[in-house]
């Protein structure tokens, strides 16, 4: 059942608490997200009480939200929640009110704050603090030291450290307040909030695209180098090391790499440019396929097999820099560096790096962040870039704004 609503009885503040709610008292797993420059908040219910698994086989899957872990899987499938119930919110009116769906009017009773936030304790089964307490500084430092060495030693030609900050959840958070906030601040990143009964539950506004397929077209991007965005103009006020530059070249290589494993050779590539997110700024590099004219429509599925984990969340070569990452980092990175989006809805699929993310469990959240280390990286540069990501999702928890 696809529809898309018109404005008619609640603000925006208002549907987001019913829709989560709702979404809780549903009984299974759902997920919301709002794709980069959009104007539309897209939801999709799924009341399997199991959670679904699916292979990944994009172009003969049903409509849905996948989401994969950084970790490849032994059965090679993914987590699905199918489009049993998909609907559409306008977010072009900040106080426009809006019409839900009838099949919602059977969850009459919205849920408070609190009662929302112990609904995904109960049901969000997921390890968090009780499993560590966040990565320490000293550690990571140490990881970061240690990573230079395994390139200067010729083993890695770059590898993706990450780390974890816990929060403690506050007493007054309000999770639809949190969200919102976070819908308005990242017009440029894929807002995402997604819960899998005893799997987890997840929030994040990540910046980039691992594929994305449309009609004939199919899209990746290449995006590495971090700086915080500076000034009126943070994008002409931009200024990159050498040491950014080649980080970023190396995740096009990457994909240009990869076309060359399938002998694809016809693709456009733009850029690098200096692209905003939020209030940080990266480089980026646009990749394009015209699928009829290659005669390849089922580029989507396999350069999602190609690409992930790609060499911007675990490095070069993928084999050693993944070994390298499982022997000395030190925590499961669960969701975090793997892969979600929509899958065929409205005929389009779009997949995207599970960057900027936090996952909720036992009164605490756990931010995520990793960074691109090569020779030139500085330990206390990169333990500043990390802070940087984590904050992205962290104020959001401690002090949204409305």
């Amino acid at each position: 059942m696809i529809e898309s609503l018109e404005a008619k009885s609640l603000s925006q503040y208002e549907t987001l608490q019913q829709i989560l709610s709702a979404g809780f008292q549903f009984g299974g797993s759902f997920a919301l997200w709002r794709k980069p420059h959009s104007s539309e908040l897209e939801l999709t219910f799924d009341d399997q009480k199991e959670v679904r698994r699916i292979d990944l086989n994009l172009e003969e899957s049903k409509a849905g939200f996948i989401i994969h872990p950084f970790e490849d899987q032994e059965d090679q499938k993914a987590f699905f929640i199918e489009a049993k119930e998909y609907f559409k919110i306008p977010l072009e009116k900040q106080n426009e009110p809006v019409q839900l769906p009838d099949w919602m009017q059977q969850f009459n009773q919205t849920l408070d704050k609190k009662e929302i936030i112990q609904a995904f304790y109960l049901k969000s089964q997921q390890a968090g603090s009780s499993e560590h307490d966040g990565t320490s500084k000293t550690k990571f430092l140490n990881l970061v030291e240690k990573s230079i060495s395994a390139i200067q030693e010729g083993y890695l030609e770059k590898v993706v450290p990450a780390r974890t900050k816990i929060l403690p959840i506050p007493e007054d958070f309000d999770l639809a307040k949190s969200l919102l906030s976070l819908l308005k601040s990242y017009p440029n990143s894929f807002v995402n909030f997604f819960h899998l009964p005893g799997i987890g539950t997840w929030m994040g506004a990540s910046p980039e695209i691992l594929i994305e397929t449309k009609e004939d077209w199919f899209y990746t991007m290449s995006l590495a180098g971090t700086q915080p965005a500076k000034g009126e103009n943070p994008l002409k006020a931009a200024a990159w090391t050498q040491k950014e530059i080649e980080e970023q070249a190396l995740v096009s290589r990457y994909i240009v790499d990869c076309f060359k494993k399938i002998r694809l050779r016809e693709y456009e590539e733009h850029g690098p440019k200096t692209v905003l997110a939020g209030n940080l700024l990266h480089l980026r590099s646009d990749f394009r396929v015209n699928m009829k004219e290659t005669n390849f429509p089922q580029l989507g599925s396999v350069m999602l097999q190609l690409l992930h984990p790609t060499s911007a969340v675990c490095g070069m070569p993928r084999k050693e820099a993944h070994d390298f990452l499982k022997n000395y980092e030190g925590f499961d990175r669960k969701f975090f560096a793997g892969f979600i989006g929509p899958v065929n809805i409205e005929k389009k699929t779009s997949i995207f790096v599970n960057l900027r993310t936090a996952s909720f469990s036992d009164q605490f959240i756990t931010l995520y962040a990793g960074a691109g280390v090569t020779e030139d990286s500085d330990p206390e540069k990169e333990w500043e870039e990390t802070e940087l990501k984590c904050n992205i999702i962290g104020k959001f928890i401690q002090k949204p704004q409305l």
